[in-house]
């Protein structure tokens, strides 16, 4: 729940003994490859049910920002899960070299559909060491999806605004940041019955979308990402559904590779530690200059 300190160096070091061993990067879904589908289930450490996240101030962080990065894993996706995943690993490092936030705490989760997928929701732990790496190799990466444009974003959206407590809200008034990933629609309404099979919770009636999101607005500042390479990154469609939910702060983002610029970015001009064009400066110093762009030409599309 946010303790210890991240190393960038024991990351590489990892990802490095991992590739020379053909170890692949998402473990345990290569481990589930070779078992029967109908026996996968989420990560015991990723299994929403009965399940609640904290992000606790401590010794170590004491003022504690909890950022979640939560992303669709279903087929549409295609390879931008695995892209991320290359880069997720080092937002914290950038977060904190940069200075954009002080005590970030960074949960990773997966996102796939509650009306046909065995494994339609996935989360993590806020961490600010390098268990979040363990958290990205523990996400299943199911490739299913129902085929209808629709995915449970809904439900995760659920799930962070009643089963998760962080000590900036409880104790600052301060919102988090939530970053949604993906290329699809939201069902058409939270029903129940996926609240109660997926998470546990005794709800009878079906909720509405809009509802969920007026109620996660109000504790966290709520982005989605559409990533280039995914099946539905040109479908007007898709832009209506989310800037009419979120505004500007729906986002498309032509380089899947550059999520973790735009994150670190997002959070830093949100925290009034940059503005956006130092915070593309910063991005160039360390080397990131084609990502750079690409953050550059998310921010100035904007819906």
């Amino acid at each position: 729940m946010g303790y210890g300190h991240w190393d960038d160096n024991a990351f590489q070091a990892a990802r490095t003994f991992r590739a020379s061993r053909g170890i692949d990067d998402f473990g345990y879904t290569a481990d589930l490859r070779d078992q029967d589908c109908s026996t996968w289930r989420a990560h015991p450490a990723l299994d929403p049910r009965d399940a609640f996240r904290e992000s606790r101030d401590s010794a170590d962080h004491a003022s504690s920002l909890p950022i979640a990065v939560l992303f669709d894993v279903t087929g549409s996706m295609g390879a931008v899960p695995r892209i991320m995943q290359s880069k997720l690993g080092r937002l914290h490092g950038l977060l904190r070299s940069k200075g954009y936030a002080d005590d970030p705490q960074i949960l990773f989760g997966g996102i796939g559909d509650a009306d046909s997928d065995r494994v339609p929701l996935q989360v993590g732990q806020f961490e600010s060491d390098n268990r979040m790496d363990e958290q990205l190799r523990q996400i299943l990466l199911e490739g299913g999806g129902g085929g209808q444009k629709s995915e449970s974003y809904e439900l995760a959206a659920y799930f962070m605004v009643r089963h998760v407590a962080t000590d900036a809200w409880d104790k600052r008034g301060k919102k988090g940041y939530l970053f949604l990933i993906g290329d699809e629609l939201n069902k058409p309404r939270l029903a129940g019955r996926h609240i109660r099979g997926v998470i546990g919770d005794n709800v009878r009636e079906d909720i509405s979308v809009a509802s969920v999101y007026r109620e996660l607005a109000a504790r966290w500042n709520v982005f989605y990402v559409l990533p280039k390479q995914s099946s539905y990154y040109n479908d007007p469609e898709i832009a209506a559904h989310w800037a009419s939910l979120l505004g500007e702060r729906f986002l498309r983002l032509e380089d899947p590779g550059a999520v973790c610029e735009l994150i670190a970015l997002v959070v830093g001009v949100g925290e009034g530690r940059i503005d956006v064009g130092d915070g593309l400066a910063d991005l160039r110093d360390v080397g990131s200059h084609a990502e750079a762009a690409a953050v550059r030409r998310a921010l100035a599309t904007r819906v």
